[in-house]
């Protein structure tokens, strides 16, 4: 999106036109400040990372006063009206703060005029005050929504978030703000406005709720914070080298002019320096020099709005083994025959074509481990630390990940369990089985290094006794009382498990949401051992979704309609539809009735479904038994069984093993076919 370049707005008249004194602006500015506060830290860029925000938000709006210029028109030379007080779409002060904001906000990441074209924009020279050392702020941390929102507007430009903002939290007109962007410089300020609304209608069907409500939480309140220490090791280390390059610089000063003629007469006798072989200098050898690695700072996944495998840092005991770490690098660009090579579906296995990120260095049972992330795939490379072992290579996808399918790495794998690197961001860590629901989760210990204690498995053998699953609850620094469930299924990261529970009586549609609660839990108990099956496929979440009920006939009780839905790394999903019937174990798998691959069915994408199967009564009669999600008002049968049902379910009897067509037709008039 293009800003075009516009002169700041320092003319003392608001937006509706009425002539506006310094009194007057300044009276708006404290009354309505942390409102202003709020519009800058969401337009600023998420870049920022949220302490350089925040500090950004509440400079620009310092700044929005406008200057006093004597000996000119702006000033009034009549008595002044007091400053005005009361709501801002009729006081003409805040609409010129506003208006002031918005553009110093929008052009943040603008370079003035007379700086070098070649050099980024000087954001840290924008603001001077107010600054804060030795402190770090952090907005209060809000839901798992909020965290999507946060995530969404990190991917938008500054014009569409600052529409978003205006329209959202402002309240104005889609002309208003379309009026409001040009003014500030926006040259498609239209196309801005279109996007902000289809964000938000994006944000509200992820999340359930409304994009003002989301805006209006403490997670975009930059006038409530929390606070933390830097990084009080890295700030010693900072003063004593400070003190050791000063006495450097001292000694150097005394002793370089004695030394200067010496060096001049052996400089004809000194040997030049050789290589010990030759240096790759193209960037493919930049990408697999070890001391090219990226390493993350310590605390940077609390201060950035991409929580995600970027902000994990360097661990583990080995981090500094420039030796390991180029076998690690060597082996990925070029493994030979006795390297044991493993990736999911859909992941290359090239070389990296930029250095790519440490995450682990370090020994994990009798092997030495590293973890490397090149932005679109996860590397794994052990090597045993004795005996004549293969070194092993495995290649997981994880392209944008989030703060749950981020959240963990396995870093070691046994027969019968596992032992997973944690993201830093994970605060508490737990182990529960699926198919008891009842029993209460058990803590999981965790080293200093981020590593776990090895987790054990589901049980092999097509038993399935037990179906062992993580249960972590992220820092409240990024999210408030978010707990949420992975499980292992043979991949380098676990799957997320997420549950949308069945339609309420004229509730609006339900969203997925964390498998942690008791009605989650229940229904995972029945669902758990059908995970079996996508073992090894790149799934990276899977959603258990009630999506109808039905009471059987004949008194047969209340049956549940699920559709178990399997997203994957490379972006094709399959979905399993079974009909669970009441009076059977609550741990026993529901009954198959369609498996559908690359389909976005029963996702937000394909909120539609409709199954159907035949099923025996206890009289020994044989129904044909259909059930639809809730926008389904009629369903018709033909083929081997000819009817029709008003609503979202059906229920005809039907001779056995008959063959139906299902049709089902939806509120909004389209028609649907049932999953086979």
């Amino acid at each position: 999106m293009r800003i075009a370049d516009q002169p700041e707005p320092s003319e003392l008249t608001g937006a509706i036109g009425s002539a506006v004194s310094v009194e007057q602006a300044e009276a708006a500015l404290v009354e309505h400040y942390p409102r202003l506060v709020r519009l800058a830290f969401i337009t600023l860029p998420p870049a920022l990372g949220r302490h350089r925000r925040v500090l950004a938000a509440h400079a620009t709006v310092q700044r929005a006063l406008p200057r006093i210029r004597t000996g000119r028109s702006e000033l009034p030379t009549e008595p002044r009206v007091p400053a005005q007080r009361g709501a801002p779409a009729t006081n003409p002060g805040y609409a010129l703060v506003r208006a002031r904001v918005l553009h110093d906000a929008l052009a943040h990441e603008r370079r003035p005029g007379w700086w070098p074209a070649r050099l980024p924009a000087p954001t840290a020279l924008r603001h001077v005050l107010p600054a804060v050392w030795g402190l770090r702020f952090f907005p209060a941390a809000g839901g798992a929504d909020e965290l999507a929102l946060e995530q969404v507007l990190s991917g938008a430009d500054a014009p569409t978030r600052a529409a978003l903002a205006l329209r959202r939290l402002e309240g104005l007109s889609d002309a208003q703000t379309r009026t409001l962007l040009t003014e500030a410089g926006v040259a498609e300020a239209g196309l801005s406005l279109r996007t902000a609304e289809r964000l938000a209608r994006t944000a509200g069907e992820e999340t359930g709720g409304g994009s003002a409500s989301l805006l209006l939480s403490g997670e975009f309140d930059p006038c409530f914070v929390h606070t933390r220490p830097t990084d009080l090791l890295r700030r010693r280390q900072r003063g004593r080298a400070a003190v050791a390059v000063a006495a450097v610089v001292a000694l150097a000063a005394v002793t370089l002019p004695a030394l200067a003629g010496a060096g001049d007469a052996r400089e004809d006798a000194r040997a030049p320096v050789v290589a010990a072989g030759p240096v790759d200098r193209s960037a493919a050898g930049r990408a697999l020099d070890p001391a090219r690695l990226l390493r993350a700072p310590a605390g940077e996944w609390a201060d950035t709005s991409r929580v995600d495998f970027t902000s994990w840092p360097a661990r583990g005991d080995r981090t500094d083994d420039r030796a390991l770490l180029g076998r690690a690098l060597a082996v990925w660009a070029g493994p030979t025959r006795e390297v044991r090579v493993s990736a999911t579906p859909d992941t290359a296995t090239a070389a990296p074509a930029q250095p790519p990120r440490l995450l682990y260095a370090g020994k994990v049972d009798g092997a030495a481990v590293v973890l490397l992330h090149d932005g679109q795939r996860v590397v794994r490379y052990a090597e045993p630390e004795s005996g004549s072992g293969a070194p092993v290579l495995d290649f997981a996808r994880t392209d944008d990940a989030d703060v749950t399918s981020a959240a963990a790495l396995v870093v070691a794998r046994r027969a019968g369990g596992a032992r997973y690197l944690m993201a830093p961001w994970i605060a508490e860590s737990a182990t529960r089985d699926l198919l008891k629901p009842d029993t209460p989760a058990r803590g999981l210990a965790v080293g200093k290094d981020g590593v776990t204690d090895a987790v054990p498995g589901p049980s092999g053998g097509g038993s399935c006794d037990s179906w062992p699953v993580l249960q972590l609850r992220s820092s409240e620094l990024i999210v408030e009382k978010h707990a949420f469930l992975v499980t292992d299924l043979g991949d380098l990261a676990p799957v997320h498990l997420t549950y949308t529970p069945p339609p309420g009586s004229g509730a609006p549609a339900r969203q997925p949401r964390e498998a942690t609660g008791g009605p989650a839990l229940l229904s995972w108990a029945r669902g758990a051992c059908h995970l079996d099956s996508l073992r090894g496929s790149g799934v990276r979440a899977v959603n258990y979704w009630v999506y109808a009920q039905q009471a059987l006939p004949e008194s047969g009780g209340r049956a549940s309609w699920v559709c178990t839905r399997a997203d994957t790394w490379q972006g094709p999903g399959r979905v399993l539809v079974q009909l669970q019937l009441p009076g059977s174990s609550r741990t026993a798998p529901g009954v198959r009735v369609a498996e559908v691959k690359n389909t976005a069915s029963c996702s937000r994408f394909g909120q539609h479904v409709l199954a159907g199967t035949n099923w025996k009564a206890k009289s020994g009669d044989w129904y044909l038994l259909a059930a639809g999600s809730r926008r389904i008002t009629r369903i018709e049968a033909t083929g081997g069984v000819r009817a029709t049902a008003a609503g979202p379910t059906m229920a005809v009897r039907a001779p056995e093993g008959a063959d139906a067509t299902l049709r089902a037709t939806l509120a909004e008039g389209g028609t649907l076919a049932a999953l086979r």
